[in-house]
C-alpha cells in the first residue's frame, strides 16, 4: 500500500464532497451536524496510525449520513492533533468542546487516554449533561478499572484481554521455549510485560524470559542495538506490544539482522508493519490479536472492506471504530437526543451484532466493551483469499477465536455516576 496514493485518494473523497475535513469553523461545519472530535497524532512519528484513523472515522460517518443521518443531522468527524501528547490533547479538548462538540474520540497512546478521561469526568462534575469520550485503541486496564469514569466507553480490548487470548494459545505450542519482551516505555508498554509474565508464568512455567526491554515511545529511529540483543539472548519468541512506527521500525531491523523467530504482537497489521515481515521472510511467523481478520470475514464486512479499500486505497485498519460509530448512532437514536449523559445511558450494557458478524456487549460497571477476538498469522495467500496487505501479495489468515464470554476479566471499576 502507498500511503502517498492513499492521501491522494483521500483528497479527492473530499474534493468530491464524500469526506468531512478538519477546517475552521465556518458553513461547512454548520451548528446543525452533530460533531464528533477525533483526537490523534496527525503530524509527526504518530501520524502513520492518526491520519488512516481519522480517514476511517470519517469514511464511516459517511455511512451514517448516506442512510440519513441521526435525529435528521449529519454527522461530522474533524481532526485535532495532539502530537501523541497528554498536554497537547487536553488543549485540542478544549477547542473541541469550544465548537460545540460533545463527543470525543482518540485512541493512540493510553497517556493521552489518561488525560481525556480525566478531562471529560472534571467536566462532567461541572456541568451534569458532560461530554462523552469514545476510546476506540488506547489499552491501559486502568482505564476501566481504578480509573474507571462515567464518561468514557471503551470499544478496544484491553491489553490484559489481549495477553490473555495470546497467551492461552502460546501455551499450547511446544516450540515456544525462550522469550524476549520488548515494549514501548509507558502505561500500556509496561502492562504489557509485566501480564506476559505474569500470564506466561502460570500457563507455560516451562518457558524462559530470556530479554525484557523497555524503549522511548515513537523515539527510537534504529532497532538494530535492540535486534541484536534478542539475536544474542537465544530467544526463539518475541512478545511485543508496540505500534505504529515502533513496530514497523522493529520489523525493519528485525529483517536486516536476518532475525528468525515468531513473534506474538498486538499491531503488527498497523501501517508498514506487513512490507517489513515480508521483508524479514516470516511466513506465517508473526501472529496478532485483533477483533477481525479481513480474509475470515462475512459477506457483509467483506463488502464494506472491499468497498473502503477500493475507495481509498487502504485497509480497513479500525473496525471497533465502525462498531463504535455506529453504536454512538444507535445510542443517539434510542436516546432521541444527542445529550451526553442520556446517550451514555443507552450505551452501558448496550449488545450489538459486530464487523464480524458476533454479538459483542458494552459491560455496564466499567464500561468496557467485549467482543470475539482473532488471533491470525501473516503470509501468502492461501487460494480464495481476497485481501493481500501493502502491496505484498501476502496477507492475514486465521489461526484462532476467543468467544466475547471467554475474554471476560473482573473489574475493580467502582464508578460514580451523575
Amino acid at each position: 500500500m502507498s500511503f502517498t496514493t492513499a492521501r491522494f485518494a483521500l483528497a479527492a473523497g473530499v474534493a468530491a464532497g464524500l469526506l468531512a475535513t478538519a477546517l475552521p469553523l465556518t458553513a461547512a461545519h454548520a451548528e446543525d451536524t452533530i460533531k464528533l472530535a477525533f483526537i490523534d497524532p496527525l503530524s509527526g512519528a504518530g501520524a502513520s496510525v492518526g491520519e488512516p484513523g481519522l480517514w476511517n472515522y470519517q469514511y464511516f460517518a459517511e455511512e451514517i449520513n448516506a442512510a440519513g443521518g441521526l435525529l435528521g443531522r449529519k454527522m461530522e468527524v474533524i481532526g485535532f492533533d495532539d502530537k501523541t501528547t497528554p498536554q497537547e490533547a487536553l488543549i485540542q479538548a478544549q477547542k473541541a468542546v469550544d465548537r460545540g462538540v460533545h463527543f470525543l474520540t482518540q485512541g493512540n497512546g493510553s497517556s493521552v487516554a489518561a488525560a481525556l478521561s480525566d478531562f471529560v469526568t472534571k467536566y462532567g462534575d461541572r456541568n451534569p449533561h458532560g461530554i462523552l469520550y469514545l476510546n476506540y485503541a488506547a489499552v491501559d486496564p486502568a482505564l476501566t478499572n481504578d480509573k474507571c469514569s462515567f464518561w468514557h466507553f471503551r470499544w478496544d480490548a484491553n491489553s490484559d484481554i489481549k495477553m490473555q487470548a495470546l497467551t492461552t494459545f502460546m501455551k499450547d505450542r511446544p516450540n515456544i521455549k525462550k522469550v524476549y519482551l520488548i515494549n514501548q516505555d509507558y502505561s500500556f508498554g509496561q502492562s504489557v510485560r509485566t501480564q506476559a509474565r505474569a500470564m506466561l508464568k502460570a500457563k507455560r512455567p516451562d518457558i524462559e524470559i530470556v530479554g525484557d526491554e523497555l524503549h522511548p515511545l515513537l523515539k527510537v529511529t534504529d532497532f538494530a542495538p535492540y535486534v541484536a540483543k534478542i539475536k544474542a539472548s537465544g530467544a526463539d519468541t518475541i512478545i511485543t506490544g508496540n505500534w505504529g512506527q515502533d513496530i514497523a521500525l522493529l520489523f525493519k531491523a528485525a529483517a536486516d539482522a536476518g532475525l528468525q523467530t515468531d513473534w506474538y504482537t498486538y499491531y503488527a497489521g498497523g501501517p508498514g508493519g506487513p512490507v517489513a515481515i515480508k521483508q524479514s521472510k516470516l511466513e506465517h511467523r508473526v501472529f496478532a490479536i485483533a477483533e477481525w481478520v479481513p480474509n475470515s470475514e462475512p459477506p457483509e464486512a467483506a463488502r464494506i472492506e472491499t468497498e473502503f479499500r477500493t475507495k481509498l486505497n487502504m485497509p480497513l485498519y479500525y473496525p471497533r471504530a465502525r462498531n463504535e460509530v455506529r453504536m454512538l448512532a444507535k445510542a443517539i437514536e434510542l436516546a432521541k437526543s444527542d445529550d451526553p449523559q442520556a446517550v451514555a445511558s443507552k450505551l452501558e450494557g448496550m449488545t450489538f451484532t459486530t464487523f464480524m458478524g458476533g454479538e459483542g456487549f458494552m459491560r455496564k460497571e466499567d464500561h468496557q466493551f467485549f467482543q470475539d477476538m482473532y488471533i491470525s498469522s501473516f503470509g501468502p495467500l492461501d487460494p480464495g483469499a481476497k485481501f493481500a496487505e501493502e502491496e505484498t501479495g501476502w496477507g492475514w489468515k486465521e489461526v484462532a477465536v476467543v468467544k466475547a464470554k471467554d475474554t471476560v476479566l473482573p473489574t475493580t471499576c467502582n464508578m460514580n455516576r451523575p
